[in-house]
């Protein structure tokens, strides 16, 4: 058997695009599907996958290290979140290809279950919202749905610099949200990696006092020597990573002792396997893993809730609330039960895209500018 084409699908969601990826093979009817979505730079990453085709049709599909290797090292300009997407939604192709022609679910070949079911933390829920009020009764909302951990950004527009008057909003936010769903719920609390050292260890300060289950991305991550000043400055466990392209990153990032949670994205680094790795590597170091899911869709969910259900060490996943047909976009789909995923059991990925809903929603050039206000508090209602 071997790769006879390789395609891709772009769905809108939102504010961002979702890509999916198809692997097709001689023998006519195995094709293998794997998510390669990176907001904002969806037409680049489709645009490389064009590229890395190349390398692949007429290779045999179950090479899958070998073949992973050679998208990695032939193109000779390594690494970056465009190449590193698109090798990973062709690597998450290649997983559920072979797992089809066993018969078996990609965690088997992983090594098999540690764990039935991953426990979820929603992101999103706070939408569109910006006064403590609104907060509050949108965190008790989602905890109705059976989710006991939230996370959120509490900062508005800061970058870098956060003047008295958001600070004390920020705060007022984390305070009405713990009082109203009490000490049980976990509350992560993001900064999307915007804050200098000085700064991030300040809102570390005033926001111990709220039993934070962690503080995300407190510092830009280009350097990752001044999110370790961050981490020794608090009690509050560090998490970052989402923008950690490779092994060999992470390896910096854990052998300095910089974070207590790892955050990689499986659409980010290489995909399943890479992922794996990068679990392995945390393991060692006595850290947690909380992957990052962010602006993708729900085949990255599936493929991480495979890696996750196989390693020790998996914490918690991400789970966005922010769209109502997300799950519908494959099947089956996800089973969510009291703020816990369940691993799919079918072979392969163990799910297939739903061509009717993806073609209800094709591709629009959408484009989000981080520190944007329509980006820390857009309207849901066009949802």
């Amino acid at each position: 058997m071997k790769i006879k084409d390789i395609d891709t699908v772009t769905v809108n969601a939102y504010w961002r695009n979702w890509v999916f990826v198809k692997v097709y093979c001689d023998n006519g009817d195995l094709v293998g599907i794997g998510e390669a979505s990176l907001e904002n730079f969806e037409q680049s990453v489709i645009a490389t996958i064009k590229h890395l085709k190349r390398l692949l049709i007429g290779e045999d599909p179950f090479n899958i290290e070998l073949l992973t290797r050679r998208m990695y090292v032939y193109p000779f300009w390594r690494g970056g979140p465009v190449l590193q997407t698109a090798i990973s939604g062709i690597e998450m192709a290649l997983w559920d290809i072979l797992a089809k022609s066993l018969g078996v679910p990609v965690f088997r070949l992983l090594g098999g279950r540690c764990h039935e079911k991953i426990r979820l933390y929603a992101n999103g829920w706070c939408s569109g919202l910006a006064s403590a009020e609104e907060f509050a009764e949108a965190a008790v909302k989602t905890v109705k749905k059976g989710f006991k951990a939230l996370k959120f950004d509490p900062f508005g527009i800061s970058d870098q610099l956060i003047d008295e008057k958001t600070l004390q909003e920020a705060i007022n936010r984390i305070h009405v949200v713990r009082e109203e769903v009490g000490e049980h719920v976990d509350l992560m609390i993001e900064a999307h990696g915007r804050f200098n050292t000085s700064t991030a260890k300040k809102i570390a300060k005033a926001i111990e006092a709220y039993n934070v289950a962690w503080f995300e991305e407190p510092v830009l991550p280009d350097n990752i020597k001044q999110l370790l000043e961050v981490k020794k400055s608090t009690n509050i466990p560090i998490a970052a990573g989402e923008r950690l392209y490779t092994r060999y990153e992470f390896w910096r990032l854990f052998s300095m002792g910089c974070v207590d949670i790892a955050q990689p994205d499986i659409c980010h680094v290489g995909g399943i396997m890479e992922l794996k790795r990068i679990a392995a590597m945390a393991e060692v170091n006595y850290i947690m893993m909380a992957p990052h899911i962010g602006g993708n869709g729900p085949i990255s969910t599936v493929a991480c809730l495979h890696v996750m259900s196989s390693i020790p060490n998996g914490m918690i996943l991400e789970h966005f609330v922010d769209i109502p047909w997300r799950n519908e976009v494959i099947y089956p789909q996800i089973k969510i039960e009291d703020g816990y995923a369940y691993v799919p059991e079918n072979p392969g990925l163990g799910i297939e895209i739903n061509e009717e809903i993806v073609n209800d929603h094709p591709y629009k050039d959408s484009y989000i500018d981080l520190y944007s206000p329509n980006y820390r508090y857009h309207s849901s209602t066009t949802l």
